[in-house]
């Protein structure tokens, strides 16, 4: 990829973070394949064979914001100053779960963060007092 395509990628990625969540890690962001998934990574001095495939899958680009994955909100949560929805045991159980849950900020809609205790979750999509649910479903709990 050449240096200004990543240079744009890793500016929107950085643009998408603050104004979805009022803050952007200071990482090197590229976005790639037709799902246009984000990966996240810290350049490294050591010196390694390679494989084009550097970061963490941090998030995706969706039509309306970037949707981040469970490590992506560990990464941006702690110091996100907007869209952070605070869970209680239940719901965050109901959540990591597989389902939907309802919130008290109706008026709240896009992409929020999940956060329970000092945990965050990872993202969903607020819409019509609802958090609907992005877990994968290799990464639900099993409830009884």
């Amino acid at each position: 990829m050449p240096v200004s395509e990543g240079r744009t990628n890793s500016e929107l990625v950085k643009r998408l973070l603050l104004e979805n969540y009022g803050y952007a890690p200071d990482l090197i962001y590229e976005i790639r394949g037709n799902h246009r998934k984000v990966y996240a990574y810290k350049p490294c001095q050591l010196k390694i064979s390679d494989t084009g495939r550097r970061g963490v899958y941090f998030g995706r680009i969706e039509s309306d914001g970037i949707r981040l994955t469970i490590e992506g909100a560990f990464l941006v949560g702690p110091k996100a100053t907007k869209n952070v929805v605070e869970l209680d045991d239940e719901k965050a159980r109901r959540y990591l779960a597989g389902e939907s849950v309802e919130i008290e900020e109706k008026e709240l809609y896009g992409w929020v963060l999940l956060k329970w205790r000092s945990y965050y979750l990872g993202s969903a999509k607020a819409k019509n007092g609802r958090l609907l649910n992005y877990v994968p479903k290799e990464r639900r709990l099993k409830l009884d």
